[in-house]
């Protein structure tokens, strides 16, 4: 009999993203890690900035384990800040720029966030919101040359190294605590399942502020390719930065490939571009379009919860002679666990699996090193969805023979357009402040550009005159643009025995199918 192994320090090493850039700049020192705009930082000038920043924030008092918030588009401070923050200790919080100043003040206060670190673009949101220290980007730069280096090694893998927030499908958002370990395998899952090497130009078209671009700031580094920052999408400037910085991937929700599969400068790229998509299912016109092109797209899915794609939908080789509509189909769906996960589940209302039959309906549930540690401050709502030992999505979905997951259906009435979760619960309860409004009920209606926009029903006083336009104008004062109904319907709503509203009467009147994610 074997005596089983002592454990030594020799055999372990804190596993941490931060290490990646470690690496690179000792190994590709002048290599071009990152492009913003003019500028452009080697690994060796990004891994100083990088601990700079953590000096900086140790001398605004920051200690291990408190919150940075960051409010900035795709560019070089919101990359330090991936780093520069850990190394600190701290934890990160990156902001969605797409929200108000109330939404953002709550996320602030719900963190307990410190230090706002603002990008210039954004400086009228970020004077509307309270924080103790407050630094905007050039006196960002100024101070980083003066700052001290520091790295605080990590001490425990599964400490927090991001607190990420979801969109509030409850109407208010949860604060998903990401750790170390996670971070650094869903990040290894990322660069192999992309294809990122040290030849690899990443294009930042999908925001970082989500799941920190799908745990992509960290896995590009990993592979010693470049960062190309993109801090607006623009259909035009993406088709130049991809022929003139030699773009090789980019991720993007599928608005974002219809806009550059139907752009004038459209042309056949030089070599192959691996696109990662998520929040609805590549059409099949659109997987042609793109693929005449030399686009290689790979459909994902994920959600905060699972540090962004949980699920990748491999393409198999032997397919390739399939014709583009059953291409599409299988491309449609959302696939099985990347390499750093375990297989997902399809669970009937029991909690046992469902039949893999392609028909069976359950939830989907996840496990593994790549699920997050569960909601600050949040025990009950933690235990409701991690309790089981298993994520449970809150997704409907199916499980296929060949064991990938295709979605079906929601249980949480979430909206998803252009990418973004809009909680229709959130958005009803800004309606039904106005003084004419009994009650609402907020669905999905299909969109030929946004996958699925909000549309309202309402139900109004006796007597009242107010018309549609008035009701989006009066929520359009509360909510940004992409949570504001598109359309409002005034009549009575259909109700259950109970009185609960029927919205899936609503949703078939607009002739809305749901659309996977």
């Amino acid at each position: 009999m074997h005596a089983r192994p002592i454990h030594a320090p020799a055999t372990t090493e804190q596993l941490t993203p931060g290490s990646f850039l470690r690496r690179s700049a000792t190994f590709f020192p002048d290599r071009i890690a990152v492009v913003d705009g003019d500028i452009r930082i080697t690994y060796r000038q990004w891994l100083a900035r990088s601990r700079r920043l953590a000096g900086l924030l140790a001398s605004l008092d920051v200690k291990p384990g408190d919150r940075v918030a960051v409010l900035a588009p795709n560019s070089r401070m919101l990359l330090d800040a991936h780093y520069g923050t850990a190394m600190a200790g701290a934890v990160l919080v990156a902001l969605n720029t797409r929200l108000t100043a109330p939404e953002l003040q709550h996320i602030i206060e719900h963190s307990g966030a410190t230090v706002l670190l603002y990008d210039t673009s954004l400086d009228q949101l970020a004077e509307q919101l309270a924080v103790e220290f407050s630094l905007d980007s050039e006196t960002y730069e100024k101070r980083l040359i003066d700052a001290e280096e520091l790295e605080i090694p990590v001490a425990d893998e599964y400490s927090m190294i991001a607190l990420n927030y979801t969109s509030g499908t409850t109407g208010r958002p949860k604060g998903v605590m990401y750790h170390h370990r996670g971070a650094y395998l869903q990040a290894m899952a990322m660069a192999f399942h992309s294809k990122l090497d040290t030849d690899t130009a990443h294009l930042w078209v999908l925001p970082m502020f989500h799941c920190n671009g799908w745990a992509f700031t960290w896995a590009v580094t990993a592979a010693g390719g470049t960062h190309v920052c993109l801090p607006k999408v623009d259909a035009g400037r993406i088709w130049e930065l991809i022929d003139t910085e030699g773009i090789t991937s980019f991720n993007a929700a599928p608005t974002v490939l219809i806009d550059l599969a139907s752009h004038p400068a459209a042309h056949s790229v030089d070599k192959l571009l691996r696109v990662g998509t998520g929040g609805a299912p590549p059409s099949p016109t659109l997987l042609a379009q793109l693929g005449n092109l030399g686009f290689d797209i790979t459909h994902l899915y994920g959600l905060t919860e699972t540090f962004g794609p949980s699920a990748i939908c491999e393409f198999p080789s032997e397919y390739s002679s399939l014709g583009m509509e059953e291409q599409a189909r299988f491309k449609a769906r959302q696939g099985n666990c990347n390499i750093a996960g375990t297989p997902l589940r399809v669970l009937d209302e029991n909690g046992s699996d469902v039949p893999a039959d392609g028909t069976t309906t359950g939830e989907i549930a996840v496990h593994g090193n790549t699920v997050a540690l569960g909601y600050y401050l949040d025990a009950e709502a933690t235990r409701q969805s991690f309790g089981s030992g298993w994520f449970r999505t809150g997704d409907l979905g199916v499980q296929h023979p060949d064991n990938y997951i295709e979605l079906r259906d929601r249980s949480k009435d979430v909206i998803i357009s252009g990418g973004e979760n809009i909680a229709s619960v959130e958005v009803e309860q800004v309606l039904e402040r106005h003084a004419d409004v009994l009650e609402c009920a907020v669905v999905a209606e299909s969109h030929e550009r946004w996958g699925e926009v909000p549309v309202a029903y309402a139900s109004v006083v006796d007597g009242s005159r107010l018309t549609e336009q008035e009701l989006i104008a009066f929520a359009r004062k509360i909510l940004p643009g992409f949570k504001t109904p598109k359309r409002v319907i005034f009549g009575p709503l259909p109700k259950t025995g109970t009185g609960k509203i029927q919205k899936y009467i609503l949703r078939n009147r607009l002739g809305h199918n749901p659309r996977p994610n």
